[in-house]
């Protein structure tokens, strides 16, 4: 991709940081993707205070991409197959509002675009109950801590990714296999 090649950038919670992060690296078309903090109104959380529920914030990726490889609404797509965006507050164990199901959208456009989208997964009835996915202006997001970073790949033995991670992942690359990058062998 060239160096001036527009990027755009979307940020979302859905649960875990860590099962979405892992999902979107294997993307074809995003060129980034950090694990952070957003929806509240603390300056600068750590892991341990958003897990505390004080600060309002919700654990999300921050994905960079090229619009020209994959849209905003098929990121968002692909978004609501990897949680489960009719839980308040929760993904299955994971329980607070940090967990919550949340898209901070960085302008009109992509705001219009999720409702459209989440028009779409409503209508076409993937979930047995309506979203409660939270849709907001994105305000400051604040990169998680480096050990959270890439957490899947650098941790896969940890029983948390062994349970919870690597099925989501194995779904989402079974899902999305055409749409994956190409690894070089």
């Amino acid at each position: 991709m060239p160096e001036n090649a527009p990027q755009e950038t979307a940020i979302l919670g859905g649960g875990c940081f860590w099962c979405i992060d892992a999902a979107y690296r294997d993307l074809a078309g995003v060129t980034e993707v950090v694990s952070g903090y957003a929806g509240g109104h603390a300056e600068n959380p750590t892991y341990e205070q958003v897990c505390g529920k004080r600060t309002g914030h919700a654990e999300v990726v921050k994905v960079v991409f090229d619009p020209a490889a994959i849209s905003y609404a098929d990121i968002l797509r692909i978004f609501f197959t990897l949680h489960d965006p009719t839980t308040k507050d929760r993904q299955g164990a994971d329980v607070g509002p940090q967990y919550r199901s949340i898209i901070l959208t960085t302008s009109e456009a992509q705001a219009a675009t999720a409702r459209q989208v989440m028009a779409e997964i409503e209508a076409a009835a993937l979930w047995p109950a309506p979203l409660v996915t939270e849709l907001e202006p994105a305000g400051t997001f604040w990169p998680a801590e480096p050990e959270h970073q890439d957490y899947f790949a650098r941790n896969p033995w940890s029983g948390y990714c062994r349970m919870v991670v690597a099925p989501k992942v194995a779904k989402f690359r079974k899902s999305f296999a055409g749409r994956l990058k190409t690894r070089a062998a």
